[in-house]
């Protein structure tokens, strides 16, 4: 696969292109795929879990692939960890964070530890760069509780 310039330079500059407002402006959302869809197969909403939790995801529609490898109609997925979609930008690259956490790796599973109580889940698709398709390949939320 060929990587472009925007997605080797995403790779190696990191938080600095993830901090700069005006490089998001430069970039264009995509499109993704009539019928693209993301979802959390595991836990199940209103689940009662204990630690350590593991969230499996799912997509359809879409390949998955590392963060920086250009490649059509892929991505990779990022959980939303109780925060609202409302209070994400789409319109820049995400940055990652205990609540915004990123996998890069394309990875499709991953194990969390959690405090105590209701918590809420959600997968936001994004392309080679941290940002947004447009629409966002977003799941529904759910909600858990962690004993």
């Amino acid at each position: 696969m060929r990587r472009s310039i925007p997605g080797i330079a995403a790779v190696l500059l990191g938080g600095t292109l993830l901090a700069s407002p005006a490089l998001a402006e430069e970039m264009p959302r995509q499109a993704p795929p009539e019928g693209a869809e993301v979802d959390i197969i595991a836990p199940q909403d209103d689940a009662s879990v204990s630690g350590p939790l593991t969230v499996r995801m799912g997509l359809e529609g879409m390949g998955v692939a590392p963060a920086g490898m250009e490649a059509p109609n892929t991505g990779h997925h990022h959980l939303l960890i109780d925060t609202p979609l409302a209070e994400v930008d789409l319109s820049a690259p995400l940055p990652s964070s205990d609540q915004t956490r990123h996998f890069g790796g394309g990875q499709t599973q991953t194990t969390l530890e959690l405090p105590a109580g209701e918590h809420t889940l959600q997968l936001l698709f994004m392309d080679h760069r941290h940002l947004s398709f447009d629409p966002p390949v977003v799941s529904d939320p759910i909600t858990i509780t962690v004993e």
